[in-house]
């Protein structure tokens, strides 16, 4: 399995293949070559700052010789105004790698913003309840994404499906109910020497007694209402960690949050997020 810093490179390569091409004509034709420059990234919009470390990863790559100067580092709270670091070298670099360090920048600003946001928001509600990512990730911006979430405040549930069993709806129809997917499940992780937590998906209270009697490592409340979650958490009183889940919002998740679960899974939180408006200006 690749590292996060290796998938991270091969990102950053992809990225300038794909904006690149040949060659950045406008900024060739028109730059010269020994030209040297300053550019500084400037906030424009309130929020978490997110993606200082990627970014210097990408000047770096690009061309050894730039400096980066922080001035605010990641999961900080930024103002509209903020300058958030200073980078000198050849100006045709400060300008080939613009786009591509504003795209990351901008959108793990604004999952982090928006993570800091919800988990704030249950924190001054009076609750203990944990903001958990998704899946539901930009493809190839994964680990990026899951990273920003952190930043933010929240708490990554599985990376991807290597790091953990989450036994869902469509698996436990296929393998034939509760009970076979969870026993298979725990056979699977001793034959195969693999310590990993499994988490069951419930869609019901019939379900969430048969599961219980599997000792799972955690259950998720599938589309329960908050009513629901309540008498859900009483039932489990404990025995295993606790997830409500399916079409929860900023607007309605304080109820499932009283109810008394660990944790809250938002998709929105990385598949609809708006990227923190910034800009990288010659100085």
């Amino acid at each position: 399995m690749l590292s996060v810093e290796e998938l991270t490179d091969k990102l950053i390569d992809l990225s300038f293949a794909e904006d690149i091409g040949d060659g950045d004509h406008t900024t060739l034709c028109c730059i010269p070559a020994d030209a040297m420059g300053k550019s500084r990234l400037i906030i424009k919009e309130d929020g978490i700052i997110a993606g200082i470390e990627v970014a210097k990863e990408v000047f770096r790559r690009f061309d050894p010789e730039m400096q980066v100067e922080v001035l605010i580092n990641d999961g900080t709270k930024v103002k509209k105004g903020d300058i958030a670091m200073v980078v000198t070298g050849k100006t045709q670099s400060l300008l080939q790698t613009e786009r591509l360090m504003l795209n990351i920048m901008q959108r793990m600003s604004g999952i982090a913003t928006m993570t800091n946001k919800y988990q704030q928001a249950l924190i001054d509600a009076g609750t203990k309840t944990r903001v958990l990512d998704t899946r539901k990730t930009t493809p190839g911006m994964r680990m990026l994404e899951k990273e920003a979430v952190k930043i933010g405040g929240g708490m990554n549930h599985r990376i991807g499906l290597f790091d953990m069993i989450l036994l869902k709806d469509n698996h436990i129809d296929f393998a034939g109910g509760i009970h076979n997917a969870m026993t298979r499940a725990k056979n699977y992780c001793k034959e195969n020497n693999k310590d990993l937590k499994i988490e069951i998906e419930v869609r019901n209270f019939k379900e969430l007694e048969e599961a219980l009697a599997e000792c799972p490592d955690r259950i998720m409340f599938d589309n329960f209402t908050p009513e629901e979650t309540v008498k859900a958490v009483k039932i489990v009183n404990n025995q295993c960690e606790t997830e409500s889940s399916g079409g929860i919002t900023f607007d309605t998740m304080i109820p499932y949050a009283k109810a008394g679960v660990d944790f809250i899974s938002f998709g929105a939180l990385t598949h609809s997020v708006k990227g923190l408006d910034m800009s990288f200006k010659a100085v």
